[in-house]
């Protein structure tokens, strides 16, 4: 009897431990299927919600003088939700939006795709078309009934008033899986900054979402707002920029280089503001908009001339001649020379059998003129007696180093920190990449051509004018940048905070005069302005791959001065030839707000040049005699100028 009893309890007990593991897994899977699992519990809440998304207006771009460049137009997407589409008709659904039953189905399909579209759930909303206008949204709206499961959301999509600063402003496009994997702000179909000051001040321009919670009855039907609108949280607008930029200023320098390779960048000293960005070839920034996007992008991508490449920020190239100015600099802070030390050039540096060459001034000369009339042999002389100086320096690495760190200082070899995305370091060389080269075995003559801005040297065009902005300021600079005034925000103070040289003011003074002087009577005097005191230094960029570069350096006026511009155009030859004139006009157009009529010519001529890369130069000669069609790149670059296809290239 006792014996039954024990079984008895031990199969009440092993029954027992049955039922409690079985309650368990329910209760665990209950769990899952309520909390754990997203889709049943959308679809729970989708029953009886539908939240719409309340996308916030972008912030609006405007110009230093308030002239509204980017704003925002409403547009319209068409989003659904899986498990609610039923009895589609989907021929008339096509029809009514313009679109094919093949561009339908492979759009439904895509979605579908969880490695394209990860997260994909029939029970939440996907969007299937973006950007339809007023009037298309409209046709669908009217007849929104007869496809259930779709459901009409409002955005707005960015206006541009001006067809200028595209590389600049930037564009926006769908987000990528990255940057929805990176932030928890986008989902699937969101627009984002995708370039240009747009992504690099995503953040502000974005503003933040808000929802609207609807009610909606057992047949998915919308009944109104859910508590009289409670639940919703209001978007916040993005907050506006003011640029630093004067589109007037931007649209003429687009127009002068016009059908030319290059970029000026144009800053005002005492705040670092840039006042115009010009890269060579650029695009309108309205053929980033709509659903043509996609095509017009890649056009733009597949251009030979890389119109998608800001050269202003991106391109490094040697910087020339206009190097010389940070080597008198240095030179006279290391106590190498002062402003008489003479040294003379015979057509080019005579201890290495006149290379580099120099072209016919007097000689000796001292470092005034030496900047004024751009003599190579001067600099070379004083590089070699700086890296040569074993009194002051112990070796050549050591001596190398700090002349390195002097150009470093004046804001090469890094990026400067300019408020745009990619921007390029440039490069300056450090002893270890000599004694790598070199094995350890070198000298100043080794690397001689460092001294004029050639050799291993390269910067950007934003380094070289802000080198001139420091140059106006006598030993100091703000980073450049192009936001202004963000609204209701502090700039960063990277942007207002001074860097010092640690060269005494004093010297620049007289590399001030040298510039002076290059205008009055040395090699920049195309830039002389009637009343306007023009500091001047032209370069001639040695180029491996054809025809020397254009450069052209300078600041007005020379005391107190207002603007520092740097210019350079590719394959065009001496500095005079167009760095000079180009930098001329956008001076004048700075500063007395016109070019004056005795200066027209100089305009026209500068803006209907064309000036192409070497394999664009070597097409236009071989067809100039020839019925063939021009290639399709160098159409593009001639086809809206009004320029006949075979004018003659000056070379």
């Amino acid at each position: 009897m006792a014996k039954n009893n024990l079984d008895l309890s031990k199969r009440k007990y092993v029954l027992g431990g049955i039922v409690c593991v079985v309650v368990l897994i329910y209760i665990l899977q209950l769990f899952n299927l309520q909390i754990l699992t997203s889709e049943y519990k959308d679809s729970a809440d989708g029953n009886a919600f539908f939240n719409r998304m309340l996308y916030p207006a972008r912030g609006i771009i405007s110009d230093r003088h308030d002239r509204i460049l980017v704003y925002n137009q409403p547009t319209y997407d068409i989003v659904y939700i899986p498990k609610e589409v039923h009895d589609l008709d989907t021929l008339d659904f096509c029809k009514t939006l313009g679109i094919t039953k093949e561009y339908f189905d492979k759009r439904i399909s895509d979605i579908r795709d969880r490695r394209l579209n990860p997260g994909y759930s029939t029970y939440t909303m996907q969007t299937f078309m973006t950007q339809l206008t007023i009037q298309e949204s409209g046709l669908l709206q009217e007849k929104l009934y007869k496809f259930p499961g779709f459901f009409i959301q409002k955005r707005t999509l960015r206006q541009y008033n001006y067809h200028n600063a595209g590389l600049l402003l930037g564009y926006v496009a769908q987000v990528s899986k990255t940057q929805i994997e990176n932030d928890n702000y986008y989902i699937r179909g969101d627009y984002g900054g995708k370039s240009g000051l747009e992504l690099s001040y995503e953040k502000y321009l974005r503003g933040e979402k808000g929802v609207e919670v609807l009610l909606r009855d057992a047949h998915g039907r919308i009944q109104g707002r859910y508590e009289n609108g409670k639940n919703d949280i209001v978007p916040i607008s993005g907050k506006n920029l003011t640029l630093s930029i004067d589109i007037d200023l931007q649209a003429y320098g687009e127009y002068l280089m016009q059908n030319k390779v290059g970029s000026i960048v144009m800053i005002e000293p005492s705040t670092g503001e840039i006042l115009c960005m010009v890269t060579s070839p650029t695009y309108d920034p309205a053929v980033l908009l709509g659903r043509n996007f996609s095509k017009n992008y890649k056009e733009l991508e597949d251009n030979s001339l890389k119109p998608l490449f800001n050269r202003a920020i991106q391109g490094m190239y040697p910087p020339g001649s206009t190097f010389k100015t940070t080597q008198g600099l240095v030179f006279l802070q290391e106590d190498i020379i002062t402003e008489n030390t003479m040294f003379s050039c015979a057509g080019g540096y005579p201890p290495l059998g006149g290379r580099p060459k120099c072209h016919p001034h007097g000689s000796p000369l001292s470092l005034i003129p030496a900047i004024a009339t751009s003599c190579n042999s001067y600099f070379c002389y004083g590089l070699a007696n700086m890296l040569g100086n074993r009194k002051k320096y112990k070796d050549v690495q050591t001596a190398f180093e700090v002349w390195k760190n002097h150009m470093v200082d004046q804001g090469f070899g890094y990026t400067l920190g300019v408020d745009l995305p990619s921007e390029k370091r440039g490069f300056i060389p450090n002893s270890k990449t000599y004694d790598k080269a070199y094995r350890g075995s070198w000298n100043a003559s080794t690397i001689i051509s460092i001294a004029i801005g050639q050799g291993e040297v390269t910067a950007t065009p934003l380094q070289v004018a802000n080198l001139a902005a420091t140059i106006a300021n006598r030993g100091y600079y703000y980073v450049p940048h192009v936001v202004r005034e963000i609204q209701n925000t502090p700039l960063d103070s990277i942007y207002t905070h001074k860097r010092d040289t640690k060269i005494n003011k004093a010297y620049y003074e007289s590399i001030a005069e040298g510039m002076a002087r290059a205008v009055t009577g040395g090699t920049c005097r195309g830039a002389n302005i009637p009343d306007v005191e023009v500091c001047g230094k032209t370069g001639t960029a040695e180029n491996p791959h054809g025809k020397d570069h254009s450069i052209f350096m300078g600041f007005a006026p020379k005391d107190n001065p207002k603007v520092a511009i740097f210019v350079i155009v590719e394959n065009a030859g001496f500095g005079a030839r167009f760095g000079v004139p180009i930098g001329r006009l956008m001076l004048q157009k700075y500063l007395k707000g016109e070019v004056p009529a005795s200066d027209k010519y100089i305009e026209e001529n500068m803006a209907n040049s064309i000036v192409l890369p070497q394999t664009f130069m070597n097409w236009n000669r071989a067809l100039r005699n020839s019925e063939l069609p021009l290639p399709a790149q160098v159409q593009d670059v001639v086809s809206d100028s009004g320029i006949e296809p075979f004018t003659p290239i000056e070379e």
